[in-house]
């Protein structure tokens, strides 16, 4: 049942049962009983007496209350009751509806583990389809990041040769230059420039 729901009539009774069992249970033990087994004391201080019983009874009574509430949160008593009285109620409402054919309708020859699977099966290949579907899109999903990353990579490779090729153009033209007679450029440059400049009229 959803937390926070109602307590249903299952468990209310039974709760009230039991609290007026441990009631009568508590206080069963009457003062004339207690009288029989302390008689010179109760004659002597039938006030006392009488008190300290009612304090044993009141005591007997909290303490069993006590344990049945621990006992309860422990195994969590009120929830599975009121989850039994919810599938009670179901197979009621399904019997009066007439549908007394399904696989995980109580019979007295099924075991329960197979009411269980009855149920519980279904429900597990549904999710075991969702869970093909989701790694089918998982496996999609890679093959496609897969051919992008080659394709990355041979552009990558195709760059890097380019590159060097350049480089290797570079160097060709840096090799040629270095062999060329730059003092002798640069005077016959000098000269050249002297020339024009006194051919020029003033």
């Amino acid at each position: 049942m959803a937390k926070g729901a109602p307590d249903t009539k299952r468990w209310t009774h039974f709760h009230s049962a039991l609290q007026l069992a441990i009631n009568r249970a508590a206080h069963k033990w009457t003062y004339e009983d207690f009288q029989e087994c302390f008689a010179l004391w109760c004659k002597e201080e039938p006030h006392g007496a009488e008190g300290i019983f009612n304090t044993i009874s009141r005591h007997m009574e909290d303490q069993i209350h006590a344990s049945c509430e621990t006992l309860f949160r422990d195994f969590k008593v009120r929830e599975h009751v009121n989850i039994l009285h919810a599938v009670v109620t179901e197979a009621r409402a399904r019997k009066q509806r007439g549908e007394t054919d399904g696989k995980d309708i109580w019979r007295e020859d099924l075991e329960p583990r197979a009411a269980v699977r009855a149920r519980t099966v279904p429900r597990l290949e549904s999710e075991v389809e969702r869970l093909k579907a989701t790694l089918k899109n998982i496996e999609e999903e890679n093959v496609a990041l897969f051919e992008q990353t080659k394709t990355n990579v041979q552009r990558q490779r195709e760059a890097d040769e380019k590159t060097a090729e350049l480089l290797k153009i570079l160097d060709d033209v840096y090799h040629e230059w270095s062999k060329l007679p730059h003092d002798e450029m640069g005077l016959w440059t000098l000269q050249v420039a002297e020339n024009l400049v006194s051919s020029q009229p003033p």
